[in-house]
């Protein structure tokens, strides 16, 4: 049994100023704070997997965002200071990292029965991620200090569903 870290959509067009859907000041808090979890997790020996936002031109999800994140686009990459870790990448074009992806079976060839997530934005695709986790029967931690999202409210309520009604362990203050 082991387990995985997921860095979600950690990626320049939801972290860097002036872009579309750039995620605000709070995103830009938690970079660090991944990236000592990364470390930490990695020394363990841990699985890291990048999830990163990959859409189609003209996706349908552009009708309730601003287009962001088009595959071959430089706000699909991993931001600079991650790169080096991203060795591993599974590319979505939904809110969960599950659907339409390949996650499940690398999450069944390494035995993982625990994951493990941070990144963006926690009441989108963090809590869609974990949501689809937990229908496999997968635990899930979050580390408090490492989601970020647009709005704080929805962020707090996002954390509070997940630990209550999803049974995610919300780990932090």
């Amino acid at each position: 049994m082991s387990k995985t870290l997921l860095v979600i959509d950690m990626l320049v067009g939801f972290l860097e100023p002036g872009r579309p859907l750039y995620v605000g000041d709070e995103a830009a808090k938690i970079v660090s704070r991944v990236e000592q979890l990364i470390l930490q997790e990695r020394a363990k020996g841990t699985n890291i997997i990048f999830v990163c936002d990959a859409h189609d031109v003209g996706d349908l999800e552009f009708k309730m965002f601003p287009e962001h994140c088009v595959k071959g686009t430089e706000e699909a990459n991993v931001i600079d200071r991650l790169v080096p870790y991203a060795d591993s990448i599974v590319r979505k074009r939904r809110y969960s990292a599950f659907f339409d992806t390949d996650l499940e079976d690398r999450l069944k060839k390494s035995d993982t029965q625990e994951l493990m997530l941070c990144g963006v934005c926690t009441d989108i695709c963090v809590m869609h991620t974990a949501a689809d986790a937990r229908n496999r029967d997968l635990a899930v931690e979050i580390a408090r200090s490492a989601v970020a999202s647009f709005d704080q409210s929805a962020h707090n309520y996002a954390l509070q569903h997940m630990g209550t009604i999803l049974g995610v362990t919300v780990m932090g203050e």
